[in-house]
């Protein structure tokens, strides 16, 4: 089992920032990548950001880039996500996925956060 525990959500003002943080444990043999996604109400879930293990690169939705920052801490299974600049679109519940080798698989597999409320006022 691997349990995925996001913090950091909040209501802040435009303008402002939050950082995210998220934790991956359990039965993890390797982190194949960390991200965070967003899901707006009436919206469908979207990519936020994304970094993998194995180049150490990072993908942004254009939206966030040049505002958002995303890193890893890889030997505590750990992500975050800076936000900065926020505006009311921003607003939306942030969710942590983990893409991990576990210990009883040799295929990979998604986990989610329970996610964290992110809500910015104009």
């Amino acid at each position: 089992q691997v349990q995925v525990v996001e913090s950091g959500g909040g209501l802040v003002q435009a303008g402002g920032s939050l950082r995210l943080s998220c934790t991956a444990s359990g039965s993890i043999r390797h982190v194949a990548a960390m991200g965070w996604y967003r899901q707006a109400p009436g919206k469908q879930r979207e990519l936020v950001a994304v970094r993998n293990s194995g180049l150490s690169t990072s993908i942004y939705a254009d939206s966030v880039k040049g505002r958002f920052t995303i890193s890893r801490d890889y030997a505590q299974n750990m992500v975050f996500l800076q936000m900065n600049s926020l505006n009311a679109e921003d607003t939306a519940v942030y969710y942590c996925n983990t893409r991990v080798f576990t210990e009883a698989s040799i295929a990979s597999n998604d986990y989610w956060g329970q996610g964290t409320q992110v809500t910015v006022s104009s």
